[in-house]
């Protein structure tokens, strides 16, 4: 009698950790985005529970999804510090350039002024 009592007590402990242990799998891509400040980690969030009911067919993508965001860097492979930089420069190059022609119309009116 009491191997009965214990087989099912066994029987449904068992149940109760895989149901909270496909849980806790399914959060692994949020709590992954949320660590990295991800844009997008409610809609990761709401994807990984309707994983659930695709038979854990999107869950791999969320995954990948998840881990590719970096803060410091966004989806890429180089830095956002870089690019920012190589456009300060670039602004920077184009600043002066504009100056340059701003002098030279100013010192080609003033020489068409100088010769009338």
């Amino acid at each position: 009698m009491f191997l009965n009592y214990f087989a099912l007590f066994l029987i449904i402990f068992v149940i109760l950790v895989v149901v909270y242990g496909i849980v806790y799998i399914h959060d692994i891509p949020y709590k992954i985005a949320e660590k990295r400040e991800h844009p997008h980690k409610d809609a990761i969030y709401a994807a990984g529970w309707v994983s659930l009911f695709t038979l854990h067919a999107i869950w791999p993508f969320l995954w990948i999804w998840a881990t590719m965001y970096q803060k410091d860097r966004g989806y890429g492979f180089g830095t956002l510090k870089r690019k920012e930089e190589e456009l300060e420069a670039k602004v920077d190059e184009l600043t002066a350039q504009i100056a340059a022609m701003q002098q030279r119309l100013q010192a080609f009116d003033d020489a068409k002024q100088g010769g009338n």
